[in-house]
Order: C-alpha cells, then structure tokens, then sequence
C-alpha cells in the first residue's frame, strides 16, 4: 500500500488512530460535505465568512471519508492536518496537485475564524473560487472510496 510508512508513523505519534472501517460513516461524510457545498452556495452573498467556512468543513469531512472507510481517523493531536497527511501518504502520487488546496483553504478558515486586525475579510468570489476546490474533494473522495481497502 502505497503512504504505508508515513501512516504507520502518524498512528505511532498519536496523530492517527484506528477505529472500525466503515464505508457507511464514509458515506454519511460525504453526504454532509455535499449539503455543505450547497449550503455555501446559497450563503456566498449574505454570509461569505459563513460559507466559506462550511466549504473549508465540506472539504475536510470528503477527506476524512477516506480514512473512515479504511479505518483510521485524525486524533486532536494530528487535527486537520493529519487528515490531510494521511490522505495525500496514500494519494501522492498521481493526486498530490489535487490535494494542495486544502492547506491553503485551512489557512484561510483559521484567518476568518481568529482573524487579526489586518486580516481580509472573505469575499463572496473567495467562495466561489473555492467552491470548485471543494467539490474537487468530494469527487475525488468518492472515487477512491471503492477503491481503497480497510487499513
């Protein structure tokens, strides 16, 4: 399996734990992630910071699917961070360009979320743009769902 080293120590450091593979919380993640997304769409204009927030969550929980359907889930130790770890141990390659995103958009929710004074606030285009990044997660989570085995 390719990432089996880089997993194998995310669980040694606690960032990883296991948990009991199941394709039926995967789905149940993505099916939130997708009202996320839907969610945002009808919020960009009235509440960008809000919706950007739910894409930034949608994002994170298609990933998270991954790893709940091979039985492995981030620890508060690892965070979101380690979600995204795990995932692109295994997925990089061929989808590492695919995955780079996600950084950016936590970054961008953190910034939002604890903002400083000189902070920009999150614009309605900022929701749109990364809209597409968010439903690129769910694509891909979907796809590689049947094609990853439990852990």
């Amino acid at each position: 399996m390719q990432g089996r080293d880089r997993i194998d120590a995310m669980l040694a450091s606690g960032q990883l734990e296991r948990v009991p593979a199941s394709r039926e919380h995967a789905d149940t993640l993505i099916a939130q992630a997708g009202r996320h997304v839907e969610l945002a769409r009808t919020g960009a204009e009235t509440d960008p910071t809000g919706a950007y927030q739910l894409l930034y969550d949608a994002s994170r929980k298609a990933l998270a699917s991954i790893l709940e359907n091979q039985g492995l889930r981030a620890t508060s130790r690892g965070g979101h961070l380690a979600v995204l770890d795990a995932v692109t141990a295994q997925l990089d390659p061929p989808l590492g360009q695919s995955l780079r995103s996600f950084d950016r958009m936590r970054r961008r929710r953190n910034g939002a979320e604890y903002p400083r004074s000189d902070t920009p606030e999150i614009t309605p285009d900022d929701v749109t743009h990364d809209m597409v990044k968010a439903e690129e997660f769910l694509t891909l989570a979907t796809k590689v769902l049947d094609q990853m085995s439990p852990y």
